[in-house]
């Protein structure tokens, strides 16, 4: 029997009344639920005004979500629905019998079905799954390895969004309270077809090729890419109705400024300044900083694969500081704090741009987010295929530590990437490292392009005189040769050492294989505290250089994350008989000089030249 919308008002409006006269919203315990209960459910379905649909209570899923995670059951009716089925961003619709809160619509049938079944999740495991108050513990973390490719890129966000997915697998043993069966499926079948509601993605300012590759990631974890605005409309048009209610729209910002990216969803339940939203998880963090806003729907968008809400985030409200199985919460005020980045971009066809954007302070999705804006904001302005060239500057500031410089040069075919890389590695490694909590301040970063590739390889390095004096200066020479085959042969004075004799190894290499010989043989310190990670950063190797080490037969070590070149036996002997000291790794060898030679190219290859050591 359908309601007619008069009755239906006038239901939603004695509901309201009787919240009002109790002074708060009352709820409703999941056991007193029963199958032929009709509910008034709250949603925004275009702009910000909140309208009321029905829900038919068809009974209680027990242990469909995980033990003792319920969801009711629901037929919705009423505005759009019955030509949608149930809407991504319906996600914590709140849903009211006789007045009193039973919980958020949260779960649909899967893909390709318009028939409005729901599950709601009871609004008690909303608000006890998010009673917690703590910090994201270290298990939560997913490291990421930069440099990535595309496809790289896809994996690393699919490993991100999936890292503790709650959904992979489900309880075979879901009970159906009630009521036998609905359309033809009992409890357990009707509980593996049940998802949570699809997350609406805001993503504005992608270029498209990268919003894809994005948008596919989000998609595989239960999220519906939109855009962020809609052609002929703007935010703002209908202003919200007062201050934040439940039924209202509410986003969660990942980035903002510039660029936009975030999920969008619906108030269930605002107890003082605390705000329950979803009746899902977004992503199933544990607690989290983001930041909660408010949202606007443009329109409903029919479909058979997932009709959906397109809509945007707005005006940030304060911060979700939870993310569980049975729902987000987020406390009103003032949001959380972003790290401020700015990309300022100089080509040789264009003048100079700037770009200003804020990525969330989070060790997961912070680096990911800058990964993705720094990139985007490249293949924007920039070609995506084909040989270029990036040169970059800036600097990051951290809290309470040095700042880390940039300064680097990337040409090729990938060089784009290669940049984005150079910058998020390091943020990468600060916010996910052991030690400590690390704040960035903000990231300044210039960019300058040319689609000429600056590459070059060594080819070939010697000395005029083989047999150099010990205390004498010698030139080594280096010759290497450019994209276009041009020959550069560039000259560094290398200084002999007064005390070296014997046999010596000169090495010139570029700063990728010299990095990968020290960590082969476990020459490379490890760093044992943030601010040795900010040294070792800052002495960073560049691409446009090349480096000469001048290798001794006399032994040294790694003590403690630093590395101690030419020991004299007696120290070696003391460091290795008291390894209660600290950590100490020796080396067979050590390092007795070392040059850096600047060129203007990326410059790669590798050559050792032997000499003997003259004493006349």
């Amino acid at each position: 029997m359908r309601v007619s919308r008069p009755v239906l008002t006038l239901l939603v409006a004695l509901s309201g009344l009787s919240s009002l006269l109790a002074g708060a919203t009352t709820q409703m315990d999941v056991k007193d639920i029963r199958p032929g209960m009709v509910g008034i459910g709250h949603t925004v379905f275009d702009g910000t005004h909140v309208e009321q649909f029905k829900a038919n209570i068809l009974g209680v899923l027990e242990n469909v979500i995980g033990p003792h995670r319920n969801l009711i059951l629901a037929k919705l009716e009423g505005g759009p629905l019955a030509n949608t089925g149930v809407i991504a961003g319906m996600s914590g619709s709140p849903v009211y019998v006789d007045g009193k809160l039973i919980g958020a619509v949260s779960y649909a049938l899967g893909s390709f079905s318009k028939e409005p079944i729901a599950g709601i999740t009871p609004i008690a495991e909303m608000t006890e799954s998010t009673a917690f108050n703590d910090v994201r513990p270290p298990g939560a973390r997913v490291k990421v390895e930069f440099p990535l490719t595309r496809e790289g890129l896809s994996a690393a966000f699919r490993k991100a969004l999936a890292w503790n997915r709650p959904f992979a697998e489900r309880p075979n043993d879901a009970e159906l309270n009630g009521i036998a069966a609905v359309a033809g499926l009992a409890g357990g079948p009707l509980g593996t077809l049940l998802r949570p509601i699809a997350t609406p993605l805001v993503m504005s300012g992608f270029e498209p090729d990268l919003a894809d590759l994005f948008g596919g990631a989000f998609r595989d974890q239960g999220f519906v890419p939109t855009g962020g605005s809609v052609a002929g409309m703007r935010v703002g048009e209908k202003p919200y109705e007062g201050p934040l209610k439940p039924g209202d729209a509410v986003g969660v910002m990942l980035v903002g400024g510039d660029l936009m990216l975030g999920g969008t969803g619906t108030v269930t339940h605002i107890d003082g300044n605390r705000v329950y939203a979803f009746g899902h998880p977004m992503y199933n963090l544990g607690p989290t900083e983001f930041p909660m806003t408010r949202a606007y729907v443009y329109t409903v968008l029919p479909s058979l694969f997932s009709s959906m809400k397109l809509s945007t985030t707005g005006e940030v409200i304060g911060t979700v500081v939870q993310d569980r199985a049975a729902a987000i919460a987020g406390v009103l005020g003032n949001g959380p704090r972003l790290i401020p980045i700015t990309v300022s971009l100089e080509s040789t066809r264009a003048p100079k741009q700037t770009f200003h954007f804020g990525v969330v302070n989070d060790p997961l999705f912070g680096p990911l987010m800058t990964y993705a804006s720094i990139l985007n904001t490249l293949g924007s302005y920039e070609r995506q295929f084909g040989a270029a060239t990036f040169s970059v500057h800036g600097s990051a500031k951290v809290r309470k530590h040095e700042a880390i410089a940039f300064d680097n040069l990337f040409a090729g075919d990938q060089s784009s990437m290669g940049a984005a890389s150079y910058i998020v590695g390091p943020m990468s490694a600060l916010m996910g490292n052991d030690y400590e909590k690390v704040d960035f301040e903000s990231l300044d970063i210039a960019f300058a392009t040319t689609e000429e590739p600056k590459t070059a390889t060594l080819e070939r390095v010697w000395l005029d005189d083989p047999r150099p004096r010990a205390g004498r200066t010698v030139p080594l020479k280096v010759m290497f040769r450019t994209y276009r085959g041009d020959e550069v042969v560039r000259t560094l004075p290398i200084e002999i050492p007064a005390n070296a004799s014997g046999s010596l190894s000169l090495l010139v290499s570029d700063g990728a294989r010299l990095a990968m010989n020290e960590q082969r043989e476990a020459r490379a310190p490890q760093p044992r505290s943030v601010d040795q990670v900010i040294r070792t950063l800052n002495k960073g190797r560049r691409n446009n250089s090349l480096y000469i080490k001048l290798l001794g037969s006399d032994a040294g070590a790694v003590v403690n994350g630093e590395l101690l070149a030419a020991l004299p036996p007696s120290v070696l002997g003391v460091l290795e008989g008291d390894r209660n000291g600290g950590s100490f790794n020796p080396l067979h060898n050590a390092t007795i000089g070392q040059w850096e030679l600047p060129t203007e190219h990326a410059v790669a290859g590798s050559r050792t030249l032997t000499i003997t050591i003259s004493q006349n």
